[in-house]
């Protein structure tokens, strides 16, 4: 791979970092208003906005189809929804936000009173300006979701609750980027695409991958990438048991949510919890995030517990900045578009960048001189200067990378043991093998 390729932030690409972070929040804000859900044309309509993006397949897989222990579900619709109060005033409307649906609610037109109402009303007491996100997917239900000040306003009195939605045999949708690499082994991103207007959570991650996906298409790639923007859940379990014979494939893998909010970056370790990218990841927050969080795997959480699942057991893991539930905005209204910052979707950029710039360039070497230390002077590599007290990193990494350029330490494996950002240690080789003092091992030369 070319060594300029895939740097470590947005200078080094000859990206401007601004601009960068401004394209995938306007991505987010033309997303926002799409009413989505696990089927449906909310979902068929956002993919089509990324095929603009990227050369996105969009895949459909039939209502009924059985997908391991679960079944694709009947594709659902809204065209409309309000509750009318007494004198024909609209005191919820679907119009206004598409989170005042329950999602996935039956469709109704019925007259009651609001004792009767109140039954299929979700507010939140504690964040009484805020309406809250529900769903209703395997459950038959109808319902409206709305702040807690509207709710404690509404008089005793006769309301016209209205749901314009539909259920039918039709499909889940969901769709794939595969750009093929040098080998055959491939790293997985994977975002799920379902919420509605809700931006951190995903429409931040799915922002990201698009502008991933479009980064690395125009990247040499030693790996092979596949980037699948799916519903929660049922989307994941559909997608591994359409493509089972490919996960072999997959070395590496991430899923990808809350990206855009300030908190702090967090990893979620996949089931092996030793897998390369459990590796990886810590490695390159410990040098580049201070504040940042390692937590071990559990099977609750985004779709890395079904790629974890025991009959796949794969090497994914979770890179979000805030964990879901962790933050106030999460599943509410509050997750808008005040909430997702430019700032922080470019930071979360040049992280999973600065991740699989380490899955791209791990190579093994070979010290073509290996007995003694060369000299380094002669060719240009060591300061003038000699009897220093302290070595600088740049120099200390390419004794570190000379050392153990064995044929069984990765610069991976070096960068850890000398606990000196992996950045520093590839640059390092990168100088030695131009200067002939190393060789890629050929037993791990990329096929």
């Amino acid at each position: 791979m070319d060594t300029a390729s895939l740097g470590l932030d947005t200078a080094s690409l000859g990206l401007d970092a601004a601009s960068l972070g401004s394209a995938m929040y306007d991505l987010i804000t033309e997303l926002y208003p799409i009413c989505r859900s696990i089927t449906g044309d909310g979902v068929r309509k956002s993919l089509k906005i990324l095929q603009q993006h990227i050369p996105l397949e969009i895949h459909e897989v039939p209502s009924g189809t059985p997908v391991f222990d679960w079944t694709v579900p009947k594709e659902w619709n809204i065209r409309d929804a309000y509750i009318k109060d007494a004198t024909g005033k609209k005191v919820v409307d679907f119009q206004e936000s598409n989170l005042h649906v329950l999602n996935y609610s039956l469709p109704i037109h019925k007259k009651m009173p609001l004792s009767e109402l109140k039954e299929h009303l979700f507010s939140m007491p504690d964040r009484p300006d805020w309406i809250p996100y529900r769903t209703s997917y395997y459950n038959e239900n109808w319902g409206f979701c709305l702040t807690d000040n509207t709710l404690k306003s509404l008089p005793d009195g006769e309301y016209e609750a209205y749901i314009d939605s539909s259920f039918k045999d039709g499909s889940l949708t969901y769709g794939e980027l595969f750009l093929p690499g040098q080998t055959t082994d491939e790293i997985l991103l994977f975002c799920h695409d379902c919420h509605p207007s809700l931006c951190n959570d995903n429409l931040s991650g799915v922002s990201l991958v698009t502008f991933l996906a479009k980064h690395l298409s125009q990247q040499s790639r030693r790996y092979s990438y596949r980037f699948v923007f799916a519903p929660a859940t049922i989307g994941a379990i559909t997608w591994l048991s359409c493509n089972e014979h490919k996960v072999a494939n997959i070395k590496h893998g991430l899923t990808v949510a809350n990206v855009g909010d300030p908190g702090h970056l967090t990893y979620k370790k996949s089931r092996r919890g030793n897998a390369d990218i459990d590796r990886v990841v810590p490695h390159i927050l410990k040098h580049s995030a201070p504040n940042h969080e390692i937590i071990d795997f559990s099977p609750y959480g985004y779709d890395e517990r079904q790629f974890c699942s025991p009959g796949f057991n794969l090497p994914i893991g979770s890179l979000t900045r805030s964990q879901f539930g962790t933050f106030p905005e999460y599943h509410t209204s509050a997750d808008n578009l005040d909430f997702v910052q430019p700032s922080s979707l470019v930071n979360s950029f040049e992280t999973y960048l600065s991740v699989i710039d380490v899955l791209e360039h791990n190579h093994t070497y070979l010290n073509t001189n290996p007995k003694c230390e060369p000299q380094l002077g002669k060719r240009g590599l060591y300061s003038v200067y000699g009897g220093k007290q302290t070595a600088p990193e740049d120099r200390m990494a390419m004794l570190w990378v000379l050392n153990l350029s064995d044929g069984e330490h990765t610069l991976f494996d070096i960068a850890e043991q000398a606990n000196l950002s992996f950045a520093i240690i590839k640059n390092a080789a990168f100088r030695l093998a131009n200067s002939g003092l190393l060789k890629v091992c050929p037993s791990v030369v990329p096929q």
